[in-house]
This record gives C-alpha cells, structure tokens and sequence, in this order.
C-alpha cells in the first residue's frame, strides 16, 4: 500500500477564460462536476516532492503521466519518471506494475483487499465528480489559492473510512479555476510524510493508444516482491 501511495498519483492548464471567483464549496464541486463530463484521457508533466519527516528530508522525481478511462471504474495511469532514475510504473485493474529499463526487470504488485482503498485515492485525479468525492471523504473549502502559477480552489480532504486514515490523515487538493480538474494534490500520512505531486503542460482529450499502458515482455525479468 505504501508503494501505491508514493506512485500514485491527481497543471499549468489550457489557457481558457477563468469563471467567476468561487465563494462557497458548492461552486468549486459545481466546477468539478463540470470538468468531470466526458473525460477521457490526459497527458501531462509530473513533478513528485516526497517529504519524510523523521529526517526533516525531500526527495523529487519528474516525469510524464498519462491516464484513460476504458470504463466506468476502469482508469488506467502509466508515469513515465524520467528524474533522478528511470522507470514506469503502470496502475491496471487490481495490479500496478513498475519497470526498471536498465536492468530489464517488472516488479509487479497485487493490490488484492487493497484494490477498494487504493480506488479512493484514483478518484482524486482526473474526471472526478463531486458525488465521487464526498462519498469517500469530508470537504473542506479553503478558499482561492494560486498553484504551480495558476488560480486554483484550495480544498482538504479528511477520508471517512477508518480503513483509509491508517494510511492517510488528509489530502490537500488544488481545483483549477479553468476547467475544474487538479493542478496539485498534497497526501498528508499519519507519520508526518507527504507526497506533493503537481502537474504542468496538461493536454485533455488527446490520442492514447491502448497500448501506450503497456510494458514490455521480451527479454524482461519478472519479479513478484509480495510472495
């Protein structure tokens, strides 16, 4: 579970007309839902900020991201880190996959019992609507912020289930004024780490292959850490 939280994932946006500055909750998820008809796939820059507390120390990793929605609850992620090391890692159906280019290897991981957990922290990507969000967590509006250079609505997250708060203690989430999906997302742990993952030069709607979410088979060792 600790490695599906530090992969995973929710932008410098298209440059649209902002609306009319939020002032309540409801506006910022009546944006969301807005943002959230008819998404289906988005490609754009990633930058990781992991921060652990008992060292007062950070570490970043930069990349690309891609996700498709195939489905309803079939959303597929593949990162692309390309900084400081090399690899991909790729989030389908119940296992994520990490591979290792410069010794040719997959670690693959089972999300199993976890597979209902880790859904919650995917619905804090792209194309989320608001009835998904308040489902899984309580909401609190913040109010207008500005975000990796741009506008956004500042809201925290508090996860309802007592299964997710051993893993997470709150989520930081930055709306984009411009189209309602995330410009940064903040996991906050109980221990006191933290992910804080921005996005930049986001493209909604391009042309993804199915196979783009594919690894590759020849010549790959396969490593199964689990068992």
């Amino acid at each position: 579970m600790k490695f599906a939280l530090l992969t995973l994932t929710a932008a410098a946006w298209l440059f649209v007309p902002a609306p009319a500055p939020a002032e309540t909750l409801q506006d910022v998820l009546a944006r969301m839902d807005q943002g959230a008809k008819g998404f289906k796939c988005m490609v754009a820059d990633l930058k990781r900020v992991t921060h652990t507390a008992v060292l007062n120390d950070n570490s970043e990793d930069t990349g690309k991201v891609r996700m498709k929605r195939f489905g309803s609850r079939d959303l597929r992620i593949a990162i692309d880190f390309i900084s400081p090391d090399q690899s991909t890692v790729v989030f389908r159906g119940q296992k994520v996959e990490k591979y290792f280019p410069k010794i040719k290897t997959i670690q693959v991981y089972d999300l199993g019992k976890q597979r209902q957990l880790v859904d919650q922290f995917l619905l804090l990507g792209f194309g989320t609507s608001s009835k998904e969000l308040s489902n899984s967590y309580d909401i609190k509006f913040l109010g207008a912020d500005r975000a990796n250079g741009q506008s956004a609505w500042h809201l925290e997250l508090i996860p309802k289930s007592a299964q997710a708060r051993e893993h997470l203690k709150t989520v930081d989430l930055w709306i984009s004024a411009a189209n309602g999906q995330p410009v940064q997302q903040k996991f906050l742990e109980p221990s006191g780490d933290y992910n804080l993952i921005a996005y930049s030069n986001v493209q909604l709607d391009v042309n993804i292959s199915d196979q783009a979410f594919n690894l590759p088979t020849k010549g790959v060792k396969r490593e199964y850490p689990q068992k």
